[in-house]
């Protein structure tokens, strides 16, 4: 059969589904193809080969034969896709697979803002940008752009409901017009800041503090943690080894509550979902499971034939700062966009200590995927396929619906402007701190304040095209037929 790099993505790519652009720049994925309708055949009929090989549902293909291989290839790959609205939501194709990879590995063109998007009149036409966070050493950054501004216009132009996809995104430079609440409404600002996007590598570990309340017994570790990426070409272990230090740093600091935000991460590598979990489990060790993985029947069996019966079980990692034995639990913020290796750290510390969830429900996707190129180099077209789905040590895998993970605290984040990250009145961690039986601090003036409706349910940002990715470096070989 083939041979491919196990890449555990679990990641939404909104570009290639049907009626799902709503990223806030058309991506630059696929538009670089010197393929011409002459190639679809071939193209076609590697991507079912590919599809027939390891996906997760190849019983549930059609048959090769009654398919139009001079189809498109987007148009022939969604007739493979199993229930495409309510099952495989995830899968995708495209004819960029270099610069898709490189974007999977956090390294893109952009400003560096990542932000949501909500209506800022009754009439719910004209919307804002509400910087939910903004990427260390970015265009955006060095303009002074930070989490809490407001984006009211692009060069000029409003932004609403019909023309915010191409105002954000189909310049390099671009001037924002900033806003800000004045009474019950938001209002465009005489502040202007021109940015022109520049090649970033997002570094995941974008906030971290520690909240000391003596008082209540509570020394409370803070961590922001927006994508599951071990490093960079140059260090490839540079985020994960940014998280040790940081939670050698809780650990020092005797923290005995945690905080973790991943109300932004959409997912990344699996091998950084096992650094972060073995950083937080209780009693959790190299001798403890973390996840085990489901893949089709074929491949189930050559892994366990293989590799023995405890094939597919991956164990946690022996952390030195392993903070959880100081722990009786683990509070996650999340969100809609929260996905993937995000919600495997969640299901995956359930079997060993109380995970209570704030915020809104998760993405819902409990699969993992195979980013996959043609060996033989004759095209740049490239496939991300669903190869299977994880479960925690107890077998619990039910969380893979359009519902994600129920919260137990359900807060919607919509106060604006947004509050600094580590704001003991910070909608979200307002929650937690209140769970925690930590009042609000007395005596502080509130900034003006307004709660907005969402005009999508999701995260927008200039930072990828895609979301909800789960990726395990490593090369196997693929069974033979």
């Amino acid at each position: 059969m083939l041979n491919f790099k196990r890449l555990h993505f679990l990641y939404v790519l909104i570009f290639t589904l049907a009626g799902c652009r709503d990223k806030d720049v058309d991506p630059a994925i696929g538009t670089i193809d010197s393929t011409t309708a002459v190639d679809y055949p071939a193209i076609n009929s590697w991507l079912y080969d590919v599809m027939d090989d390891a996906y997760f549902w190849y019983k549930n293909l059609p048959s090769k034969s009654s398919l139009d291989d001079t189809a498109d290839p987007h148009n022939y790959f969604e007739k493979l896709v199993y229930q495409r609205s309510t099952v495989d939501r995830f899968s995708a194709v495209t004819n960029d697979i270099d610069a898709l990879e490189a974007e999977f590995n956090g390294v893109s063109k952009i400003f560096g803002i990542s932000y949501s998007l909500s209506y800022i009149d009754n009439g719910k036409s004209n919307i804002a940008a509400f910087l939910n966070y903004v990427v260390k050493g970015s265009p955006a950054e060095a303009a002074g752009l930070k989490r809490g501004d407001i984006l009211m216009k692009v060069n000029g132009t409003q932004l609403t409901s019909v023309n915010y996809t191409s105002l954000l995104g189909s310049k390099e430079t671009v001037t924002f017009t900033l806003g800000q609440v004045s009474g019950s409404s938001i209002v465009a600002g005489s502040q202007t800041v021109t940015i022109t996007k520049a090649q970033v590598s997002e570094d995941p570990v974008l906030f971290s503090t520690i909240i000391s309340k003596p008082a209540y017994g509570k020394i409370i570790g803070y961590l922001v943690y927006t994508q599951f990426v071990p490093g960079t070409e140059t260090d490839q272990s540079k985020y994960d080894n940014e998280l040790r230090q940081v939670f050698a740093d809780f650990k020092s600091k005797g923290v005995n509550e945690f905080v973790l935000d991943l109300r932004f991460n959409p997912g990344g590598y699996i091998s950084s979902a096992e650094t972060l979990a073995s950083l937080i489990g209780k009693g959790v060790s190299s001798s403890r499971i973390f996840y085990k993985e489901q893949w089709n029947d074929k491949y189930t069996a050559y892994w366990q034939k293989t590799k023995g019966a405890n094939a597919l079980n991956y164990t946690f990692l022996d952390e030195a700062g392993n903070i959880g034995n100081s722990l009786g639990r683990v509070f996650v913020l999340t969100s809609n966009g929260t996905a993937s290796a995000s919600e495997l750290v969640i299901n995956g510390l359930r079997p060993y200590m109380n995970v209570v969830t704030i915020g809104e429900h998760t993405a819902g996707k409990n699969l993992f995927g195979w980013l996959v190129s043609d060996d033989q180099k004759r095209w740049k077209w490239g496939a991300y396929i669903m190869l299977g789905q994880t479960a925690n040590a107890n077998g619990e895998s039910d969380y893979g619906t359009v519902d994600g993970m129920t919260p137990d605290y359900l807060v919607e984040d919509s106060v604006v402007p947004y509050l600094p990250f580590g704001d003991e009145n910070e909608t979200l961690l307002r929650k937690a701190l209140d769970v925690m039986g930590v009042p609000a601090p007395g005596g502080q003036r509130l900034a003006a304040a307004k709660n907005v409706d969402t005009f999508r349910k999701m995260l927008h940002d200039d930072l990828r095209t895609k979301e909800n990715l789960m990726i395990r470096p490593g090369s196997i070989r693929a069974i033979p037929q």
